[in-house]
């Protein structure tokens, strides 16, 4: 589905990406690991043409590279962004409503009423204001809001950062369902304990460059290795 071969970018004359490869086969969930500063949101960033690319990235086998992050994300992607970046003078509902559609056409696609069922909190509190929710309440509106497109592909940065244990177990019981439905996730969080669990492949950045790949039984095997990339 998602393919990065090679890719190369940054912000204006700083050079942040130099060798990103990865790739996102439709139904799994592939991480992006690393310790903070690796280039794993440019990456993102990459992904939905806020940093220029040239060539590299392709989706469905169609280039990415010089598109506008609008027509990115109507090509079947969606973003739950690091910080959540949620409307903070919206309503939960408006939040959920303002980019929902349903491209891809999917056969049972996501609702409102979906969306109350995966989250009970968002639909007791869908006339509150965005700003006036928690911090784990804000990244579950931020999942739903991306949701609400029917993307093929969703990315989540920073999936659970600065969550409280309980919520943290939300999120993950979340994206064990989207699992589930057959969702491809590419999903960047650094409890690698969970994701050794969740997901199927994994890719480890390391100065804006891919550094090591496997999957689930590549990383307990070389699980030295791979703390020394990203253990603190």
């Amino acid at each position: 589905m998602l393919e990065l071969s090679h890719v190369s970018g940054g912000y204006g004359s700083s050079q942040v990406l130099f060798d990103v490869s990865l790739s996102v086969p439709e139904g799994k969930i592939v991480t992006l690991l690393g310790r903070n500063g690796m280039g794993k949101t440019t990456s993102v960033r990459a992904i939905m043409g806020l940093v220029p690319t040239r060539t590299g990235i392709t989706l469905n086998g169609l280039s990415l590279c010089g598109a506008a992050p609008d027509a990115i994300a109507r090509r079947g992607i969606g973003l739950v962004p690091e910080g959540r970046l949620v409307f903070p003078t919206l309503t939960v509902h408006e939040n959920l409503v303002a980019t929902a559609s349903n491209r891809m056409k999917r056969k049972n696609p996501w609702t409102l009423q979906r969306i109350g069922e995966l989250f009970p909190r968002l639909r007791e509190r869908a006339q509150q204001y965005a700003r006036t929710l928690s911090g784990g309440e804000q990244q579950m509106l931020a999942i739903g809001r991306a949701l609400m497109t029917n993307p093929n592909l969703l990315i989540l940065d920073e999936a659970t950062e600065g969550l409280a244990p309980v919520v943290r177990g939300e999120i993950w019981h979340c994206i064990e369902a989207l699992k589930a439905e057959g969702q491809s996730i590419l999903l960047i969080d650094k409890n690698l304990n969970v994701l050794k669990r969740l997901a199927d492949y994994h890719y480890i950045l390391e100065k804006g460059r891919t550094v090591w790949s496997g999957d689930r039984a590549a990383l307990e095997r070389d699980g030295e290795l791979v703390n020394t990339y990203v253990g603190i």
